[in-house]
C-alpha cells in the first residue's frame, strides 16, 4: 500500500500531470495542495508533509541548526531576474548601473528572488550600500506584513513610507524602481505606466547565463525530516515524479503550443539558446548555483557566513546521503 505524502505547491503549470494523476507511483501517493502563499515552516506544519520552500529561508533554517526539514536540490522555481526590475515608462533609467544612488522598492528583503536580483545588480557595480532600499507591499491588494524580516537599517533599508503600496510610490516619484517577482495587475495592458528597466532584458539574461552557467533557483522542495528518517526512499521517488511531470508537460506544451501566439517561438529559442539540461536537478548539476547563492546571502548581510552545498543538502535527489 503506497504511503500518502501531502505536498504543498504553487500553481506551476508543469505540475499538472502530477496533480491529474498522469504521473504516479505504486509506492507514493502524492496529494498536492495548491497554495498561493508558501508554507511558513514545513517542519511545523499540520497540513503538509512536504512543500515548495524559499531557498533563502531554507538556508536560514540550516544555518540556525534547525534540521526539522530536509531540503532536496530539486528547484521547483527557477528564473532570471533582470526582468523583475520595473520602473515608469517615462523614467530615464535604462541600465542597471543607473540604479546607483536611487530609491528601490523590494517586496521582501531576504526573499530568494530579490537576493538574486540584487546579485544581478551587484554584477553591474551597484552594491547594497549604493542605493536606498524600501521593503513593502506591491499593491493595495497585498497585505501589510513585516517585509524587512529583521534586516532593516535606518537610512539604508527601511519599510515603505506609511506602508503604502509601492506602485503608488513609484507613480509619485518616491521610488525610482521596484524589484518584484510578479507584475502588478494591469502591467500587461497597453496603457500600463510601467516597464522593465531593461528594454531587452532577454539579451541581458542570456549574457548572464553565459557568464554564470545557470538559471537561478528560488524555491526548492522541503520534506519533514521525520518522514525522511522513516522512509529515506521518498526523496528519490518524489524527485522522480516531479521530474517526470515536468518532462511530460514540456512534451505536451511543445505539441499544444497554440495557447499563445508566440509560445512556439519561445520554446524553440529556449531549446536552441540554452543547453538541454538547464533545469536539471541534483547536487552536482546545481553545486555552483547553490554556492553562489550562499555567497550572495553572506555578501548582502543576510547570513553571517557562507554555507557549503553539502551543509545545505544532506541528501541528493536520488536519495543518497551527501558528505558534509
Amino acid at each position: 500500500m503506497p504511503i500518502t505524502l501531502r505536498l504543498a505547491l504553487r500553481d506551476w503549470d508543469y505540475m499538472t500531470p502530477l496533480i491529474l494523476g498522469d504521473v504516479s507511483s505504486s509506492k507514493l501517493d502524492v496529494k498536492v495542495e495548491r497554495i498561493g502563499t508558501l508554507v511558513s515552516h514545513v517542519g511545523k506544519s499540520d497540513t503538509c508533509d512536504a512543500a515548495e520552500m524559499s531557498f533563502s529561508r531554507y538556508t536560514q533554517l540550516r544555518y540556525d541548526g534547525d534540521h526539522s526539514v530536509v531540503g532536496i536540490p530539486n528547484f521547483i522555481m527557477r528564473g532570471f531576474r533582470h526582468r523583475c526590475i520595473i520602473t515608469m515608462k517615462d523614467s530615464p533609467i535604462t541600465e542597471l548601473s543607473q540604479l546607483a544612488g536611487k530609491r528601490i522598492g523590494v517586496t521582501g528583503w531576504r526573499d530568494s528572488g530579490n537576493t538574486w536580483t540584487r546579485a544581478a545588480l551587484r554584477r553591474e557595480g551597484v552594491q547594497v550600500e549604493d542605493a536606498m532600499w524600501y521593503a513593502g507591499r506591491l499593491t493595495e491588494a497585498h497585505p501589510v506584513v513585516d517585509r524587512l524580516d529583521g534586516f532593516g537599517r535606518p537610512g539604508r533599508i527601511e519599510a515603505a513610507p506609511g506602508e503604502r503600496p509601492m506602485v503608488d510610490l513609484l507613480r509619485e516619484g518616491q521610488l525610482d524602481a521596484i524589484f518584484t517577482p510578479f507584475m502588478p495587475d494591469g502591467y500587461f495592458a497597453n496603457g500600463s505606466p510601467f516597464r522593465q528597466v531593461l528594454a531587452d532584458f532577454r539579451s541581458a539574461e542570456r549574457r548572464y547565463f553565459d557568464e554564470v552557467g545557470y538559471v537561478p533557483g528560488m524555491h526548492l522542495i522541503g520534506i519533514k525530516a521525520e518522514i525522511v528518517e522513516e522512509n529515506p526512499w521518498i526523496i528519490a521517488e518524489l524527485s522522480q515524479l516531479i521530474e517526470e511531470s515536468q518532462r511530460m508537460w514540456l512534451s505536451k506544451r511543445r505539441k499544444y503550443a497554440d495557447t499563445s501566439p508566440w509560445m512556439f517561438d519561445e520554446l524553440l529559442k529556449t531549446s536552441l539558446e540554452l543547453p538541454a539540461n538547464w533545469d536539471e536537478n541534483g547536487l552536482a548539476a546545481n553545486e555552483k548555483m547553490i554556492a553562489d547563492f550562499s555567497a550572495e546571502l553572506h555578501a548582502q548581510g543576510i547570513l553571517a557566513r557562507e554555507m557549503t552545498p553539502l551543509e545545505l543538502f544532506p541528501f541528493d535527489t536520488d536519495g543518497s546521503r551527501t558528505t558534509a
